[in-house]
């Protein structure tokens, strides 16, 4: 029994030894193939010729998210095709439970809010390399500019109310009396007002610099910064008693994660 006890403790210290090996040897291979591809890379060789990227950018208009494909037609150039989804806040609203002197007891709201507005973006745009990581520490740097067609989806915003005079609970659009003959209970949620949905097409423009940062060549990782500029067939009611415009300006940050292949 002994001796069965002596040959199970080292056949489990050999497997042991051999998977730290192998795993070793592993990490080994995997750290000459991220070189041998920053090597060809640095010699200006095409190594990888497409890039799918998930990225998420916080703007000063709202947030979007977005997918971008990437086709590389040399050694700097990579043409994007990419869709974006997004909802624009506007820069003075807030969230409250409080308007004026009226307490709200139910779900937070925005006070004086006219429509959420979503937008859908699908554009084509250029990728272009100023500066290469040079070595596998570095950071890559590129221009990235998109451009192409904006929708948005512009749907009123609810406020669940009980009036004054009849104590009746409601669910309404802002107006004057919002504050004055109806108490405000909170907004009444994400699922009124889609009946009432309207259509806005336009158009967007994007440009800015992307840097990519980390040693893998294979796996995308990038911070972008940038400035963007939307226009729109028709002015954009937000927020009751602000001026509404159909052109837009502001700036944008965000990461962006993706693999080539």
């Amino acid at each position: 029994m002994k001796k069965i006890y002596i040959i199970l403790i080292f056949a489990l210290v050999q497997n042991i030894g051999f998977a730290q090996k192998s795993k070793k040897e592993k990490k080994e291979a995997r750290n000459e193939k991220i070189n041998a591809l920053i090597k060809q890379n640095e010699e200006g060789l095409i190594v990888f010729k497409k890039t799918n990227n998930f990225g998420i950018h916080i703007s000063t208009e709202g947030y979007h998210a977005f997918f971008e494909k990437g086709i590389r037609e040399n050694r700097r150039i990579t043409k994007l095709y990419r869709v974006e989804l997004a909802e624009k806040r506007h820069l003075r609203e807030q969230k409250s439970s409080l308007a004026g002197s009226i307490i709200s007891t139910g779900n937070s709201f925005i006070y004086a809010k006219l429509n959420n507005v979503y937008q859908l973006n699908m554009g084509y745009g250029i990728q272009y390399l100023i500066g290469s990581k040079g070595n596998k520490n570095g950071i890559e740097v590129s221009a990235v500019g998109t451009a192409g067609l904006s929708i948005n989806f512009e749907k009123p915003y609810y406020f669940d109310v009980i009036q004054d005079a009849t104590n009746e609970r409601k669910n309404i659009t802002f107006s004057t009396d919002t504050g004055g003959t109806y108490r405000i209970n909170g907004a009444s949620g994400f699922s009124y007002g889609w009946k009432e949905l309207k259509i806005n097409p336009g158009a967007y423009a994007k440009a800015g610099l992307r840097f990519e940062y980390g040693r893998e060549t294979e796996k995308v990782n990038a911070l972008d910064v940038g400035v963007f500029t939307e226009f729109y067939s028709k002015k954009v009611p937000q927020v009751y008693g602000l001026k509404e415009k159909n052109l837009f300006f502001g700036a944008y940050i965000g990461l962006v994660f993706g693999k080539r292949k």
